[in-house]
C-alpha cells in the first residue's frame, strides 16, 4: 500500500521519502574528452556478439576494402569474444571506407561500432624494474 502511494505521490514528495542520496555529478567542459585516433590501417572494433568469430569480422568488413587480417580478441578459458577485435586494411582509403560502412551497423545481431585504433602505450616499469616476489 505504501507503494502505491508513494507512487501517486508528487516528485518532491518522492525525492523527499526516498533513500538514494544519488545525485549526478554537473556536466562541465572541465572533463576532457580524449581525442580521436590518428589515421591508420588498423581499426577498433567495439560491440561484438559473444558469437563472432575472425572469421566472420573479416567477412564482414571485405566487403569496404581489402583486409590483411581481421582479429576478435577472446577469453583464453571460454573461447568466446570479450566483444572488441581489429581489422587491418591494405589501404587508409579502404580503412575510411570500412568505418563509414559499418560504424553503428548490425553485426551477429549486435550494433558494432568502429574506429581507428589508437596504438599500444609503452609499457611502464613496475617496481623501479625489480622482479616480483617469487620469480
Amino acid at each position: 500500500m505504501a507503494m502505491r502511494v508513494a507512487a501517486a505521490a508528487p516528485r518532491s514528495l518522492r525525492r523527499l521519502f526516498s533513500t538514494s542520496t544519488f545525485i549526478p555529478p554537473p556536466i562541465t567542459a572541465a572533463t576532457p574528452a580524449t581525442p580521436p585516433a590518428e589515421p591508420s590501417t588498423n581499426l577498433f572494433v567495439s560491440g561484438l556478439s559473444k558469437r563472432t568469430t575472425s572469421e566472420g569480422l573479416h567477412e564482414a568488413f571485405s566487403k569496404f576494402g581489402q583486409v590483411v587480417n581481421a582479429r576478435v580478441v577472446t577469453d583464453r578459458v571460454s573461447g568466446y569474444s570479450k566483444g572488441f577485435g581489429f581489422v587491418r586494411y591494405v589501404s587508409l582509403e579502404d580503412a575510411a571506407e570500412g568505418i563509414k560502412g559499418m560504424d553503428g551497423k548490425f553485426l551477429d545481431g549486435w550494433v558494432i561500432f568502429a574506429e581507428y585504433a589508437r596504438p599500444r602505450p609503452p609499457p611502464s616499469p613496475q617496481n623501479n624494474g625489480v622482479p616480483p616476489y617469487g620469480r
